[in-house]
């Protein structure tokens, strides 16, 4: 099964500088694809886990000097989280973000207060938590300075590390992994 890689704090900041352009060139045995600028990347072929984590920790520590947390999910979790709009019910408006925040690890209950938790408050929120699906914090964000403060919290109120994609991102990728599906199966 095809998996997806999210780096955390990559190219953020002007820290952590690397080029994922050419981490994927350097994995391409492994038919990685690369999403944008930050570190996100569609791996079609099957590989495992531990043999993929240690293959991209080398290659940026390696080519860049770099060393970040790498979440890995497999790619019928993106699939199935992209299945049902969990946005449906949120404000779609310019200055609103929809974001999904990926944990390095699935938690087994959140400990947060009934969601959606709303940051700083429910009347003037910054940023709202709508819901915690597996590994994944769905979340909305208005599109000012002190919204980014908020994001960083959600790594403190679930006491894992997370790296955040834009909603857009996530949907790019299950476009990918449904045509490399669709490819799959139109070779049978």
């Amino acid at each position: 099964m095809a998996s997806v890689v999210f780096l955390r704090a990559i190219n953020v900041g002007g820290a952590n500088r690397c080029q994922p352009a050419q981490i994927a060139k350097q994995l391409a045995k492994f038919g990685v694809v690369n999403i944008g600028a930050v570190g996100t990347f569609v791996v079609r072929q099957e590989v495992s886990e531990a043999v993929l984590r240690k293959k991209i920790a080398l290659q940026l520590a390696k080519t860049f000097g770099v060393k970040c947390e790498i979440m890995i999910c497999p790619a019928r979790d993106i699939i199935k989280l992209t299945a049902k709009d969990p946005f449906s019910r949120q404000p779609s408006v310019p200055d609103i973000t929809r974001f999904v925040s990926v944990l390095h690890k699935p938690r087994k209950h959140s400990g947060l207060s009934p969601l959606p938790l709303s940051l700083p408050s429910e009347r003037d929120w910054l940023m709202r938590i709508i819901t915690i699906q597996d590994r994944f914090v769905l979340g909305v964000y208005r599109r000012q300075m002190k919204a980014i403060s908020y994001l960083g919290k959600i790594e403190k109120l679930l006491g894992v590390a997370t790296t955040t994609r834009n909603w857009n991102t996530i949907l790019k990728i299950a476009q990918i992994l449904e045509q490399e599906n669709k490819s799959k199966q139109s070779l049978r």
